[in-house]
């Protein structure tokens, strides 16, 4: 909080978005009354059916407005970096601790180490293929039947054509492709998780191989 009308303020909890967890940056208010950066808010406008992040309340994305007493705040009041322990003013605290080195260091010290000691690289940029988002209200983390459970019994009636989550995330998936009838889509194609058949450590010709082989071996 402010303390006495100066300019430091020390819970950044309170000037912080729910999504990305940092302080705000252009922040946007919603008919629910979150707020949220509008970077943000982008991901949920573009939903078939905007649901607030935080409540899971419909909201109207032409109704957003720009929280200026909120902008205002940040602008004028001063907090302390995590890391060095500088003082600067909120609006400009962001990029700050983005290039603090002292973060920076800390965050380098608690990457991915192995359990033992191996000559394999450590994985990056791996995707994320165990859990998914809605993309009719954005609510996340679902296995591939509990986001069929939740399409089914909340989204029903929906008619808008999306791009399922699930073959998004495959080697092979398009991130363009809308389905035309997702809910059929999600019910007949998502039958079981892709990771218990389907090695992703090889690429698809070898994968289209081995599939032709396991045919021919059926026969």
């Amino acid at each position: 909080m402010a303390q006495g009308g100066s300019t430091s303020y020390d819970n950044l909890d309170d000037v912080s978005c729910p999504i990305c967890l940092e302080i705000y940056e252009k922040p946007y208010r919603i008919c629910c009354g979150h707020v949220l950066c509008s970077h943000c808010l982008e991901q949920y406008m573009a939903l078939a059916e905007p649901h607030c992040p935080v409540c899971r309340c419909i909201f109207n994305p032409q109704k957003r407005k720009k929280d200026s007493t909120l902008i205002k705040l940040i602008a004028s009041q001063k907090g302390t970096c995590k890391g060095c322990n500088k003082k600067t003013y909120l609006n400009k605290l962001r990029s700050h601790m983005a290039g603090c080195n002292k973060l920076l260091s800390t965050a380098a010290a608690t990457k991915f180490k192995p359990v033992a000691d191996t000559s394999q690289p450590a994985p990056r940029d791996v995707p994320n293929r165990q859990t998914f988002q809605c993309p009719y209200c954005g609510q996340r983390n679902f296995d591939t039947n509990g986001l069929k459970i939740h399409v089914n019994e909340n989204h029903q009636s929906s008619k808008a054509q999306v791009v399922c989550p699930i073959c998004s995330s495959m080697p092979w998936g398009d991130s363009n492709q809308r389905s035309g009838n997702f809910i059929q889509h999600l019910n007949l194609r998502h039958k079981f998780e892709y990771d218990t058949y389907v090695d992703f450590s090889i690429d698809d010709d070898t994968m289209l191989q081995a599939a032709l082989k396991a045919s021919l071996e059926s026969q």
